[in-house]
């Protein structure tokens, strides 16, 4: 199920900014990548870690006698990709192997999908050469939100009129989907609801706080996830919302806008945040009112890590986050771009 709310044009003002398949729904809004880990969290993690799902489980099955559980869903999540360089390439290559050993449904991009300032139209060649070569080896449909760069501007996030091209590009690709400029979908028992963090920043949220509110108080899914380009937390040179960039009275660029619609609408009403932004990888050791934090977006480039925020795990390796949620349990691991899985993460309801 898909449900996303038609592409609003935003008011015209430009602030200048310095930043760095599913179910189908109504409109509205280590180094082997065949091998899970066990009870493993390596790479420097202080986290606790529990092993992979059981291949029974995760396969739907059940012990005799009980009512069989519901069908396993797993999905790769990765953000500011779109850069068109061989690291792109390679993490792409990886994600096919790992899902190809695994099993996936879908990938959730986590914005930035076109460096530097989006693409100029849905026919733009950009797209061939920063999303449908990189990823020709991973034939899975591509759920994805909208971040700074992908707004315009050099990353700025000004030219707001950009983002509908993204919109509109889900018409012409058999991978891309992007159904309005912020959304949710259902699939199985998982519901992702697809923030659109840019213009939280700018304060242009009011319908999308609205909607996104009532999708979360109506949604039924036993694990419900939002995804977004901007962190609540991050120990990336971005930071933490709010005083992104060490911008604290800095209007707009401070991400005042970010921490107030996660802190009102997201936090504790969703089993986790992801988010890209900072290219790094990082399991927060802090939630949002129960809501857990994860960053990953690195998946083609890295920058650097030097915040003070707990973690349970951070790298600057590219790679990916690896998620399966089964019944009652959702477990996560970051993967490196050789397929080796650094560290795992597992919540149980």
């Amino acid at each position: 199920m898909i449900r996303g709310r038609a592409f609003l044009m935003p008011l015209a003002f430009v602030f200048a900014a310095a930043c760095g398949g599913a179910e189908d729904g109504v409109p509205s809004g280590n180094t082997d990548p065949t091998t899970p880990a066990s009870d493993t969290s390596s790479g420097g993690s202080s986290g606790s870690s529990s092993g992979a799902p059981s291949p029974g489980a995760a396969d739907g099955g059940a012990s005799s006698g009980n009512p069989a559980a519901p069908k396993a869903v797993r999905f790769v999540a990765m953000g500011d990709t779109g850069t068109g360089s061989n690291d792109q390439i390679k993490v792409g290559n990886t994600i096919a192997a790992v899902c190809k050993a695994r099993g996936c449904d879908f990938v959730q991009l986590l914005g930035d999908n076109i460096y530097d300032s989006g693409a100029s139209s849905a026919d733009d060649p950009i797209w061939q050469e920063k999303f449908e070569i990189p990823y020709a080896a991973v034939d899975l449909d591509f759920f994805a939100v909208l971040g700074n760069h992908d707004y315009g501007g050099n990353g700025a996030g000004t030219d707001f009129a950009k983002g509908k091209n993204e919109v509109e590009y889900a018409k012409k690709s058999k991978k891309w989907k992007m159904p309005s400029a912020y959304y949710h979908h259902v699939k199985g028992n998982v519901e992702l609801f697809a923030l659109d963090t840019n213009m939280q920043m700018f304060g242009q949220d009011g319908d999308q706080k609205k909607d996104m509110s009532a999708w979360m108080k109506a949604s039924t899914a036993k694990w419900k996830i939002a995804v977004g380009h901007h962190p609540y937390k991050s120990n990336g040179p971005h930071g933490n919302a709010g005083s992104y960039d060490g911008l604290t009275y800095v209007p707009v660029v401070n991400g005042k806008g970010v921490k107030t619609f996660l802190e009102d609408v997201v936090c504790g009403n969703v089993d986790l945040y992801l988010s890209g932004h900072d290219h790094s990888r990082q399991w927060l050791n802090e939630s949002c009112k129960g809501t857990e934090l994860a960053v990953s977006g690195a998946g083609a480039k890295a920058t650097e890590l030097g915040g003070s925020n707990p973690a349970l795990f951070q790298s600057l390796e590219l790679g990916f986050l690896y998620i399966v949620v089964e019944d009652k349990q959702l477990t996560a691991e970051f993967i490196d771009e050789n397929g080796a899985v650094e560290f795992t993460h597992v919540i149980k309801k």
